[in-house]
C-alpha cells in the first residue's frame, strides 16, 4: 500500500479507512505527494457521518475529492442506522446509477440530457468502515443554497428534471430488464421506517410535539399537530404496508437542499444529487412532496405547485420517450394526483417532524447531533427536550409549519 504525507482533519477516521483512501489515491497518475483532509460544512451539517475535501497534490497535478465516512462507535451508528444508510448509498452509486446511464447511451440519449451525478472514484461498505469517496462538485462551479432560504422556481424545476429522470429510468429498467431491477431494489433499504420505529423515536415524537405547539398560536394550526406526532410512527407503517408496487421507482429519498448542488452560472439552471443514503424502492409523490416541504416556502407552493407537478409530469414523460415509452401508461398525471394526496399525510408529518431540526442554526444543530449520535437511545430524547432554542430559530420553524399547514389546505393534501 501506499503511503502518503496525510494532513489536515483526519483523526475521526480509522486505519481500515486511510487504507482504503491510500488506495484510491494510488489509482489516480498524478503521482501523489500530500493529501490535505479539510472541514466541509458546518456543525451539524452531516448527522450520518463525518465528510472531508481532500486536497491531493501530485507531480502531475492536483485533484479535490469528498470523502463520507461512516461513524464507528455503537451508538452513532445506531442513532444514524450506518448500516442501511451507507450501503444504499454504495448500491446507488456503484450500480443503479451506472446502470441507467447506460440505458440511456444504448438508447441514444445525448449526454447533455442523461441523469448526472457525482464520480465515484471508491466505495467502501464493509461495517463499521465505511468509506465513500466522489468527485468534488465545486471544481466544476456546483455550489449548495442556504438551508433557510427557499429555493427559486428555476432551481425547483431543475430538481424535479432530475427526479423525473430517476423515477422513469426505474420504470424502464423494471420494464426492459426485470431480473436485474428486482436484484437492486432488494438490496436497497427504505430507511425512514428504522429512524422513525417506536423503539427509536416515541418518545422523541412527544417532544417533537410539545416544540411545535411551543411555537403556535393559532388554536386551527395547533390541531393538526396535538396528539398527532406520536401516531405518525403507525401512520408511515400502515402507508408503506400498502404500497403499490406497480408505480414504484427507485427514490432519492432526502430530499431537502444540502441534499442538492446547483450550477447557476450557466444558460440554465443544473442540479445534481449528491446524497442517497436514503434511497429505496417507493413512490415518486414521497421525493416530490419531501422536496416542495423542506425547499420552498408557501409563498411559491401557492402559486407554482400545479405548475410543478405538470412539470416533473412532463419531463418523466419525455425521457420514457427515448424508449418507445408514455407516462401515460407508465405513471398517468392522475396517478400523480392520486399519490400525492395518499402519501400527504404521512409526509406531512414526517417533513413537519424533519424542518424542526432543519431550522436550527449550525451551532444548534451541532450542539444537539454530537450528543444524540453518542448517546443510548433512551437518552435521546431528554437531549432535545433540554435544548433551548433561539428566537431565529423559533420563528423559522414555526413559519415552516404554517406553510406547510396552508399548503395542505390550499391543496386538500392532507
Amino acid at each position: 500500500m501506499a503511503t502518503y504525507n496525510f494532513d489536515g482533519e483526519y483523526a475521526s477516521f480509522n486505519e481500515r479507512q486511510l487504507e482504503f483512501i491510500s488506495n484510491v489515491i494510488s489509482e489516480l497518475d498524478i503521482k501523489a505527494k500530500k493529501v490535505v483532509f479539510k472541514v466541509v460544512g458546518q456543525a451539524g451539517d452531516n448527522f450520518i457521518g463525518h465528510v472531508r475535501r481532500l486536497c491531493i497534490e501530485g507531480e502531475n497535478g492536483n485533484v479535490n475529492m469528498i470523502v463520507k465516512v461512516a461513524a464507528s462507535t455503537e451508538n452513532a451508528r445506531a442513532a444514524t442506522n450506518a448500516h442501511i444508510t451507507f450501503y444504499n448509498e454504495h448500491i446507488m452509486y456503484t450500480e443503479v446509477l451506472p446502470k441507467l446511464v447506460e440505458l440511456q447511451k444504448a438508447a441514444g440519449v445525448p449526454e447533455e440530457d442523461r441523469l448526472k451525478y457525482a464520480k465515484c472514484y471508491g466505495s467502501f461498505h464493509e461495517p463499521p468502515y465505511e468509506t465513500l469517496i466522489l468527485e468534488d462538485l465545486n471544481d466544476s462551479n456546483y455550489v449548495m443554497l442556504n438551508k433557510f432560504e427557499p429555493l427559486s422556481d428555476e432551481c425547483v424545476r431543475s430538481i424535479l428534471k432530475n427526479f423525473a429522470l430517476l423515477h422513469s429510468l426505474s420504470q424502464v429498467l423494471k420494464i426492459q430488464e426485470p431480473e436485474t431491477h428486482a436484484d437492486i431494489t432488494k438490496k436497497l433499504t427504505e430507511m425512514w421506517s428504522n429512524v422513525f420505529s417506536k423503539e427509536n423515536f416515541s418518545e422523541q415524537a412527544k417532544i417533537v410535539e410539545a416544540e411545535v405547539l411551543s411555537v403556535l398560536d393559532d388554536d386551527h394550526d395547533k390541531s393538526y399537530i396535538e396528539n398527532k406526532l406520536p401516531e405518525f410512527i403507525d401512520l408511515l407503517a400502515q402507508v408503506l404496508a400498502k404500497e403499490d408496487h406497480k408505480y414504484s421507482v427507485i427514490q432519492q429519498g432526502d430530499a431537502w437542499t444540502n441534499n442538492f448542488m446547483f450550477k447557476l452560472a450557466s444558460e440554465s439552471i443544473q442540479t445534481i444529487m449528491i446524497d442517497y443514503q436514503a434511497s429505496s424502492n417507493g413512490n415518486p409523490a414521497v421525493d416530490l412532496l419531501f422536496m416542495l416541504l423542506t425547499c420552498t416556502d408557501h409563498a411559491s407552493r401557492s402559486i407554482h405547485f400545479h405548475d410543478w407537478m405538470d412539470y416533473y409530469h412532463s419531463e418523466f414523460d419525455k425521457s420514457l420517450s427515448a424508449f418507445g415509452l408514455k407516462a401515460d401508461l407508465v405513471y398517468p398525471r392522475t396517478q400523480l394526483s392520486a399519490d400525492l394526496k395518499k402519501y400527504g399525510r404521512v409526509m406531512f408529518y414526517l417533513c413537519i417532524t424533519f424542518n424542526t431540526f432543519l431550522m436550527r442554526d449550525s451551532r444548534e444543530a451541532g450542539e444537539l447531533s454530537e450528543p444524540i449520535k453518542n448517546a443510548a437511545a433512551e437518552e435521546r430524547p431528554e437531549l432535545i427536550k433540554k435544548q433551548k432554542l433561539g428566537v431565529e430559530t423559533i420563528n423559522r420553524i414555526k413559519n415552516r409549519v404554517i406553510g406547510i399547514i396552508n399548503t395542505y389546505e390550499q391543496f386538500d393534501l392532507y
